[in-house]
């Protein structure tokens, strides 16, 4: 079996961070963008050399800091009525969050997105996770409905950080990073929504890699 995790970070014994812990009730109930946004920066921040990005101590995160990290996201990535549903909003909004860094520490200009449409088959989907896990880069997931509504009740309408993958024989799953937890998905399943709307991936390009 093919492997790879990246040096993910905890908070509190979570994996990652966790939307349940926002007090506010609107990042409560639709801030999995911004979280999302949020743990790419603190991941950016631990294990690329980005600081900046992250406006508190990378070296003792907390709940309480992580909320107010939600807090400084939540303009720019604007929980709305019927959520963050394009991959467009989620690329606007955190790129106006980097730009704004990097205009006063130079830090976050080196990282371009690109979206990458749920239309795309499985098999398109399965290599460009793996090429970005494989460079060391977290990948955000949106899924908008599903067929299978009550198994992934949890990941409707829903932005999530893919931190790792299995590959055995065709049998390939994702490991998300979601409310805290680390989850084991299977991504032909996930990818299948069986819906006409669908989310997508956003992929990170770095300032020196190949795309």
């Amino acid at each position: 079996m093919n492997e790879v995790l990246l040096d993910y970070f905890t908070i509190d014994g979570a994996f990652g961070g966790n939307q349940d812990w926002f007090t506010n009730i609107v990042m409560h109930i639709g801030g999995c963008a911004a979280a999302t946004a949020c743990d790419s920066c603190i991941y950016f921040a631990k294990h690329m050399g980005m600081e900046a990005l992250y406006p508190y101590d990378i070296n003792r995160l907390s709940k309480e800091d992580y909320k107010s990290f939600s807090q400084v996201m939540k303009p720019y990535i604007r929980p709305r009525v019927n959520g963050v549903k394009k991959l467009e909003w989620y690329i606007d909004g955190f790129g106006r969050y980097l730009a704004d860094v990097s205009a006063r520490t130079g830090v976050g200009s080196s990282i371009r997105m690109k979206g990458f449409k749920g239309e795309h088959t499985y098999e398109e989907a399965k290599a460009a996770i793996k090429g970005q896990l494989d460079a060391g880069l977290p990948v955000p997931y949106l899924m908008l409905r599903h067929k299978m509504s009550e198994k992934y009740k949890d990941f409707i309408w829903h932005w999530f950080l893919v931190a790792g993958y299995e590959d055995a024989d065709g049998d390939f799953c994702i490991i998300a990073a979601t409310y805290g937890e680390k989850v084991r998905l299977p991504l032909r399943e996930l990818w299948d929504t069986g819906y006409e709307e669908k989310g997508g991936l956003i992929l990170y390009v770095m300032a020196g890699m190949n795309g």
